[in-house]
């Protein structure tokens, strides 16, 4: 090599042999910082499942009806003399409602007892002779036509006196229909008429309107699909109605199923039902709207959990399970009625399993989660009797489960 080019390549073997002390010389370990930490537990509500009592029922919308209904009319004519009840007020059969002006009607009655006194006096002047005509007759101090006469009489007589009994009768019914009384226990109405007025009872308006209230009536429809459901479970007994708001939020009573009625309404499909309720509080008032729930059966000890709780798969529904480990399990389960919030495991969940309510969207199956307790359970989520229904759906967000996304 020329000495000439020997000081250009002590600088460059320099250069190389600093590059490889650098290279094998660097920690190809990752630095502390860089190692993936352990994955933190996700926050999720949780609720322990339990069984439960649950019943199946078939839900319509029903109206109040009163048990019965009187308009009170006025059977006499006169003037009105008082009034005795306050509208709006609550009364008992035979209460006094109102009075009319007695005092024609009374002379009345008065006349027929002097009539039949009158009668009475000659029936016994009648019946004296026809004893001396045949103690006459006996003697043949008398004639037969006579005796005969007397005794025709005395029969006239006798039909005469039961005739003013008849017509005492009648003036007593004509003076007591002068005071007036409730037929019903029931509520009153608005007053139609005021007190000093002349009333006939050809009137077509009436005093007042009286409405039975307790018991009370709730007239539902439900399709006729369910006629052979419903007809089975009368056999077993008499079937419990509920009677809740229109929200369907407020319990209002709970009755009894009276009867279906005799014919099927063919334009709408469906059946007209009747039931009683007791209705002490007055919850329920005639013409008010409700959803009547009639309950079919009851499930007892089944497993039952809030709708939020199933999500729905490709291709099954299922729900998170926490484990002891505070770890969750994807599991496939059977659901039967959903309904008001309330899902009816069948199979796939057992009572004391804690399932995962509110926070899925963010789980895998393995992945750790710190679960808390769910504050307070869904209205319809009752621990000793929890109502689920099958039948007709009162609102379609309740209808089924919530699908996960």
């Amino acid at each position: 090599m020329s000495r000439r080019y020997l000081w250009l390549y002590v600088p460059l073997a320099l250069a190389l042999g600093g590059v490889a002390n650098w290279y094998y010389g660097y920690d190809l370990r990752a630095p502390a910082s860089a190692v993936t930490p352990p994955a933190a537990a996700i926050p999720v509500i949780a609720i322990t499942a339990e069984n439960q009592n649950v019943s199946d029922y078939l839900t319509g919308l029903g109206t109040v009806q009163a048990f019965n209904r009187v308009t009170v009319h006025v059977r006499v004519d006169g003037e009105l003399q008082d009034i005795r009840f306050t509208e709006g007020q609550f009364v008992r059969t035979g209460d006094l409602l109102a009075q009319i002006d007695p005092r024609l009607f009374r002379a009345t009655l008065d006349q027929a007892w002097a009539k039949k006194a009158q009668d009475q006096a000659q029936l016994i002047s009648a019946q004296k002779d026809l004893v001396r005509a045949k103690t006459l007759i006996d003697k043949n101090f008398q004639t037969q036509q006579v005796l005969d006469q007397t005794q025709a009489r005395v029969d006239q007589l006798l039909a005469t006196v039961d005739a003013d009994q008849a017509m005492i009768e009648n003036a007593e019914t004509q003076l007591s229909y002068t005071t007036i009384v409730s037929p019903i226990d029931g509520r009153m109405g608005m007053r139609l008429i005021d007190k000093g007025n002349l009333v006939h009872a050809s009137d077509p308006g009436g005093l007042v309107v009286i409405t039975q209230v307790q018991p009370i009536a709730v007239i539902f429809s439900l399709p006729q699909d369910y006629l052979q459901n419903i007809t089975a479970a009368m056999k077993q007994g008499p079937l419990k109605v509920i009677a809740y708001s229109r929200d369907n939020l407020t319990k209002l009573g709970e009755g009894t199923l009276l009867l279906i009625d005799n014919q099927i309404d063919a334009a709408t499909g469906t059946l007209r039902l009747k039931a009683s309720f007791a209705n002490q509080d007055e919850a329920m008032w005639p013409g008010q709207f409700v959803n009547a729930r009639l309950e079919l059966s009851m499930r007892r000890g089944t497993v039952a959990v809030p709708a939020q709780v199933v999500q729905r798969g490709p291709d099954a529904l299922y729900v998170y399970v926490i484990r002891q480990d505070q770890s969750v399990e994807r599991r496939t389960i059977k659901v039967g009625p959903v309904r008001d919030g309330l899902a009816v495991i069948e199979s796939g969940l057992t009572p004391g399993e804690r399932v995962v309510v509110d926070g899925q969207f963010k789980l895998r199956p393995g992945a750790k989660v710190a679960a808390t307790s769910m504050p307070t359970m869904p209205h319809s989520t009752k621990p000793d009797n929890v109502e689920t229904a099958k039948g007709v759906p009162e609102r379609a967000d309740r209808s089924e489960p919530r699908v996960a996304p």
